[in-house]
């Protein structure tokens, strides 16, 4: 099994910055890919960002592209997720993902990931 744990999030006011951060663990970790999706009060989980693992390659929603900024430490297994300029939208609560198992995948997609974290609150208050 492989373990996720969300880290950083909090009560902010708009216009201001958290870093999210998401450690895995477990036997062994290789991740094909790791992701952040939100899901807000009344509404589905949505994409936010994702990297690849092995050369660092960076995906946004555009709602964040300019704002957000994804990044990883592969010495300490840790993702993390630097958040700028951030909105009342932005209140969420923000889940990490990792995609381990190899084949076709979608990197913006839910189901194209086989392990999640338990979830880290963001509140952006007006």
């Amino acid at each position: 099994q492989v373990h996720l744990v969300e880290s950083g999030g909090g009560l902010v006011q708009a216009g201001g910055s958290l870093r999210l951060s998401c450690v895995a663990s477990g036997r062994t970790f290789s991740s094909n890919a790791m992701g952040w999706f939100r899901q807000a009060p009344g509404k589905e989980r949505e994409f936010v960002a994702a990297i690849t693992w092995n050369i660092g390659a960076t995906y946004y929603a555009d709602f964040v592209k300019g704002r957000f900024t994804i990044s990883r430490d592969t010495a300490k297994n840790t993702m993390y997720l630097q958040m700028n300029s951030l909105k009342p939208e932005d209140t969420a609560v923000y889940y990490c993902a990792a995609k381990i198992v190899s084949g076709w995948y979608q990197i913006q997609l839910q189901r194209s990931y086989d392990y999640w974290g338990q979830g880290t609150q963001v509140t952006v208050s007006s």
